[in-house]
């Protein structure tokens, strides 16, 4: 017997007209690549959002159509968001950081129909447009006073709005139609695309607004330093017109001064990014000897927070919050918001659960598996390959038959390709990468754990642990580093007394390797991929003498 309630599909555009009926008077900041800052009210937005709609009709754009951007975070990218998936087109945000095969491989293999950029992104599309589909359609996002010359012929974003209506009846279609696509970034083989539903997201934005309490306070500022071309900005785009937060957007200036001044001008509460962002943030912090005015939540997330940085935004009163997930996921799907009870707890200990990953966020379910498939406890002691299910888990690539048929194991279940455990209270720990664990003498060691406690040395800017071939133990841990700025690089001996605390003598690194600096991936996380290339030819020192 069915329930008796009435079935609305659930689409982003609804989204929208929520966050305008409910916070007319929120807004969004943007720092413009034109050098200047602009204020647009949720209303505005929505004016301008509907304006957008009725350009994309006009030029051909239809339900199912690719329409790709490539663009910083900022209002007219935000606008594309709603507007082209308002109207049942698919927004496809790319990522400029990716190498030119990559980006070449995504937009062909998508087909996009039109293609918006930001001004400074103009160079990327000089360098591979006579790789891009002939009939793809070029706007630049400007007004007509700021518009580059270019070789390729382009719209100008603010001319394709003049005239249009603000008003517009929003389609109504099946909620799992498809409203965005991402493709990751492809360490191994062509990139694979994540076809998001407009009921995907929609769950995806509500479930994140329910568990990040800290974060989803109606009036809170909060920051996306993650960029929206990276994973839908891990959802807030959507969960921030949900909770009527301000979204300020720092465009193309995300080095730790320009945060800094972005945030204590507009008291910018809650801020979102990965790792390798805070670094710089803290080091202004440092600088000027104080936080940003009202600066009291950051969320960290794409990979692990090193403890010592965790320790001090703590010390500054700066909540820190974990979330784990990936492209396949929306992509979030552990929140790090602590239990009532850890308020008790010593403030190490508070430390201790917040560098784990967080527990798991409504809707997502996750099972630990050992090599033979069995399913392990979430004891806090067994160690597994990490599935997961949910309504905002991918079920296959888009156009990518065999990587689908890999993606899923035999119950359904979507395999992460992370090593972790889960405890009793439900936390989960990813040990690591299945690809970057090192085995010595037949037993693991985790990278990230080694990367974490050696970017606690005050003389250690970054580090990151690979495994390098050995005859004896197949492989051994050594260190690449980057010296922290004036400080004087520590010996192996020194890294190896620093690391003892935590790791027996086995695990600890035999060598240190010093770099200026680490490759990073087109998401920001250290490229152990492009590191190992790079030390192709590195020999590990019991075979110098001989090599």
């Amino acid at each position: 017997m069915k329930g008796m309630m009435m079935h609305q599909p659930l689409l982003v555009s609804e989204i929208l007209e929520f966050g305008v009926g409910a916070y007319p008077r929120a807004e969004i900041v943007s720092v413009r690549t034109e050098g200047d800052i602009h204020r647009e009210t949720y209303v505005e937005f929505r004016d301008r959002t509907v304006q957008l709609a009725h350009a994309l009709k006009k030029h051909g754009v239809e339900l199912g159509d690719r329409v790709a951007t490539l663009a910083w975070n900022g209002y007219r990218h935000m606008e594309l968001y709603y507007g082209i998936s308002g109207i049942g087109g698919i927004c496809h945000t790319i990522n400029p950081r990716l190498s030119a095969e990559q980006f070449i491989y995504i937009v062909n293999h998508a087909e996009d129909k039109l293609l918006f950029l930001d001004t400074t992104f103009v160079p990327i599309i000089e360098a591979v447009k006579d790789h891009l589909p002939k009939d793809l359609v070029y706007v630049i996002m400007t007004d007509r006073a700021h518009m580059p010359e270019t070789s390729f012929d382009a719209l100008c974003y603010e001319e394709m709005l003049e005239g249009q209506p603000t008003e517009i009846e929003w389609p109504v279609f099946d909620e799992n139609t498809a409203c965005g696509l991402c493709y990751t970034s492809g360490t191994t083989g062509n990139p694979k695309g994540a076809l998001y539903s407009h009921r995907s997201t929609y769950l995806h934005a509500m479930m994140i607004s329910v568990m990040q309490t800290t974060t989803f306070q109606e009036g809170a500022s909060v920051l996306p330093v993650v960029p929206l071309f990276h994973v839908n900005a891990w959802g807030l785009p959507y969960s921030s017109l949900i909770s009527g937060l301000n979204m300020v957007m720092p465009g193309p200036a995300m080095d730790g001064p320009s945060l800094f001044k972005l945030m204590d001008e507009e008291k910018v509460f809650s801020a979102w990014g990965v790792p390798t962002i805070w670094q710089g943030l803290l080091a202004e912090i440092k600088k000027q000897g104080r936080k940003p005015e009202n600066f009291g939540d950051v969320v960290v997330g794409g990979s692990a927070a090193p403890r010592s940085m965790i320790e001090a935004f703590e010390k500054l009163d700066v909540s820190v919050g974990h979330a784990w997930g990936m492209t396949e996921m929306s992509p979030v799907g552990t929140h790090g918001i602590m239990p009532k009870w850890m308020e008790e707890e010593s403030f190490e200990t508070r430390i201790d659960y917040k560098s784990l990953q967080g527990r798991r966020c409504l809707g997502v379910e996750l099972k630990l598996v050992d090599e033979d498939g069995n399913r392990l406890p979430h004891d806090g002691k067994a160690v597994g390959e990490l599935f997961v299910r949910g309504n905002t888990v991918v079920s296959g690539y888009f156009r990518n038959e065999e990587a689908s048929e890999k993606a899923l194991d035999a119950d359904g279940w979507f395999g992460t390709g992370d090593v972790a455990s889960i405890d009793k209270d439900g936390f989960l720990s990813i040990q690591d990468r299945a690809k970057d664990l090192i085995k010595s003498g037949g037993e693991w060691i985790s990278s990230i754990d080694l990367e974490n406690l050696a970017m606690a040395h005050p003389a250690i800017a970054q580090a990151a642990a690979i495994g390098v071939k050995h005859p004896r133990w197949d492989e051994r841990p050594i260190l690449v580093a980057v010296a922290a700025e004036g400080a004087e690089k520590p010996s192996i001996e020194e890294m190896r007394d620093h690391l003892s605390s935590e790791f027996a003598k086995w695990q600890l690194p035999d060598d240190i390797v010093w770099v200026d600096a680490i490759p990073l991936t087109a998401t920001g996380k250290f490229s152990k991929l492009n590191l190992r290339k790079e030390l192709a030819d590195y020999v590990h020192p019991e075979l110098r003498e001989t090599a």
